[in-house]
């Protein structure tokens, strides 16, 4: 399975995932380039569908279902039936709510699609109010394989590492993490975000001190994940 980023607005990711022959738009707000790069590889467009509804994230599905004959595929039916199959292969797709109560990643070939759930340095702000429903999704994502190659909704990459310093000022690898950003192809890896993302280094040491020294709860795992949510 193949994967395409397309950037459009300021900040905003789609992406196209294809095989040999058909593809997928998810959060198809790129209209234009997500329809030229189909055209240019003779694909079928078979499906379209979000990561979750907000409208950043669904502004291109009109007229991406206008232009084409794609099936959308709507967030009840993909909680249902958990898989897609696109040219014989599979794409999981999980619901990870705290972002938001309806959202999902796709994950295929060792990637994931995680929307506003988790960035590239941070995580999605937590809309929902339930801090516990969005941790969940958080352990859901890294119980995957930490070589799992992350692609989020959104390039917030240099604000990110620039958050992380105010709280660990003296972790070398935000600069290590920063050296490798490239703006027209914005990934990180799982094993990269336990390094730098503060959000999810709740079983860090260095994190725990950090939240200690501030007199926040650390007790439980979810007590560290909510401490640096709340604070932070």
């Amino acid at each position: 399975m193949q994967i395409k980023q397309f950037r459009y607005s300021t900040d905003n990711f789609s992406y196209l995932l294809y095989g040999s022959q058909s593809a997928m738009a998810i959060d198809a707000g790129a209209v234009d380039s997500i329809l030229s790069y189909v055209k240019d590889l003779n694909l079928h467009l078979q499906y379209l569908t979000n990561t979750h509804m907000h409208p950043d994230h669904v502004s291109g599905n009109r007229e991406i279902l206008e232009r084409t004959d794609a099936d959308f595929l709507d967030n009840q039916t993909l909680r249902k039936q958990k898989t897609i199959l696109l040219d014989n292969e599979t794409i999981q797709v999980f619901h990870t709510p705290g972002h938001t109560e309806d959202s999902m990643i796709f994950h295929t070939d060792g990637h994931i699609i995680s929307g506003d759930t988790l960035f590239n340095g941070t995580v999605g702000n937590c809309f929902t109010g339930d801090l516990k429903a969005f941790f969940s999704s958080i352990k859901l994502i890294f119980d995957l394989p930490e070589t799992t190659i992350v692609y989020a909704g959104h390039d917030y990459v240099r604000y990110a590492i620039q958050f992380a310093r105010t709280i660990d000022p003296d972790n070398p690898e935000l600069d290590r993490f920063l050296s490798k950003y490239d703006p027209y192809h914005v990934f990180s890896t799982l094993a990269d975000e336990l390094k730098v993302n503060p959000y999810v280094r709740f079983n860090d040491k260095k994190m725990i001190a950090v939240l200690k020294k501030r007199g926040l709860s650390v007790e439980t795992e979810f007590q560290r994940w909510k401490s640096l949510m709340e604070v932070y």
